[in-house]
């Protein structure tokens, strides 16, 4: 049998910091058998190697967009175990585009792009990151003119299930995204990307290695959470743990008598998203209660007796508020009589009305706008003016000591 063998291997970057030893781990390795000879029994063809979970999630995608799969001959005189990028078969099939909605010949849009992301860890940094990036893309991604896919694999510490995902993009089409640690898996896959000619960024390498060079201190090159890199149980784990059990205990204006135990206290009427900032911020430590402003019940002394500077009212655009608590009513079953009394426009205008005049009358309250903002956003300007409040700071931060 006639073969031809090529073969690459990594060389891990080496940053001006020292490194920990890459571990053993085979180097890519590219083999193209050609000329197969046939036997009496017919033509001996070898499968590609890949994974079979991402092999039928392949085919059912391409099922899905429209694509017509190939199918493997009994014919076939050639097989390729892993055929380079410069193989035709390879690459991604033209994506088939297809008109606007309503008739509008004037955009064309595509099935969509694929963005796999590959962490070692948990893969929270890497879909965290790609998320905050397609936000600079709501303007397209609303409207499907450029639809994006994003695949997260995560937990990929060794070479041989990256190559899997790295030959799947090759195909799709896709970017690559990673936070890879390991200084050798992050080469890895950067060589393999490049010998693939598929698009990658390196998230967490770079940020390391100036961190590596500000500190003075190499890194550890184990993801976090690894053997042998976990944390130790420290105050601040305990504190949060403490945060989120307060928390949940003072939600809905339970047991206002605590209010001053707490650090954060949020007041506002009904669906302003008191609740879910509360238990976003607990998970970060604070300590939070939330008092509901409802039209006609007064409210507890406790909540005016607390210290101003860390009591945060929330308000809402009426229109956006309406449109929360229909649903909220049609999904709890309200009777008519309970709807008018809580979704209609004037019983919504007239309470908000009755908790900016509470906010009125407590001027050292900021109020905040959550109409439109997720709750990080929002928990983002409370911390904020929490801890220049707290600090008496020049220039606002949020400071936090490892």
């Amino acid at each position: 049998m006639a073969s031809s063998t090529f073969s690459w291997s990594i060389t891990p970057h080496t940053p001006s910091y020292p490194t920990p030893k890459p571990r053993n781990q085979p180097p890519f390795s590219n083999s193209i058998i050609n000329n197969q000879s046939t036997s009496e029994s017919g033509p001996q063809v070898r499968k590609p190697k890949g994974s079979p979970q991402l092999n039928r999630w392949s085919r059912a995608r391409a099922l899905r967009s429209g694509h017509k799969l190939e199918r493997h001959s009994n014919r076939t005189t050639q097989a390729v175990e892993l055929r380079s990028p410069d193989s035709p078969t390879d690459r991604a099939p033209p994506e088939p585009a297809f008109k606007g909605r309503d008739g509008d010949d004037d955009v064309e849009r595509t099935v969509g792009k694929s963005i796999y992301m590959v962490s070692d860890g948990t893969g929270w940094t890497v879909e965290h990151s790609v998320t905050a990036a397609l936000g600079q893309f709501t303007h397209c991604l609303v409207d499907r003119v450029c639809p994006v896919s994003t695949h997260l694999f995560s937990g990929v510490d060794d070479v041989e299930r990256l190559r899997e995902i790295v030959k799947q993009a090759a195909k799709e089409g896709a970017m690559l995204v990673y936070t890879l640690a390991d200084p050798f898996m992050a080469e890895s896959a950067k060589q393999a990307c490049k010998l693939w000619g598929i698009q990658s960024n390196d998230i967490l390498g770079p940020l390391t290695e100036v961190v590596a060079s500000h500190l003075g201190v190499s890194p550890s090159g184990l993801p976090r959470g690894a053997f042998g890199n976990n944390l130790p149980l420290t105050d601040e784990y305990f504190r949060r743990i403490e945060a989120i059990e307060f928390t949940i205990k003072q939600d809905d204006g339970a047991l206002p008598q605590n209010l001053n135990k707490a650090d954060i206290v949020l007041a506002g009427v009904s669906r302003t998203g008191k609740t879910p900032l509360s238990i976003y911020l607990a998970q970060k430590g604070y300590k939070v209660a939330n008092v509901p402003i409802v039209m006609g019940i007064k409210l507890p002394k406790n909540l005016f007796e607390a210290d101003p500077e860390k009591v945060f009212g929330l308000t809402i655009n009426p229109i956006v508020l309406q449109t929360i608590r229909r649903a909220r009513a049609k999904s709890l079953g309200f009777c008519d009589e309970m709807r008018s009394t809580y979704s209609e426009m004037d019983f919504v205008r007239r309470e908000l009305d009755f908790a900016g005049k509470i906010f009125a009358q407590n001027p050292t309250w900021p109020v905040i706008e959550v109409t439109g903002k997720a709750i990080e956003e929002t928990a983002a300007v409370i911390l904020r003016l929490y801890h220049d409040r707290k600090h008496k700071c020049s220039m606002p931060r949020i400071s936090k000591r490892y």
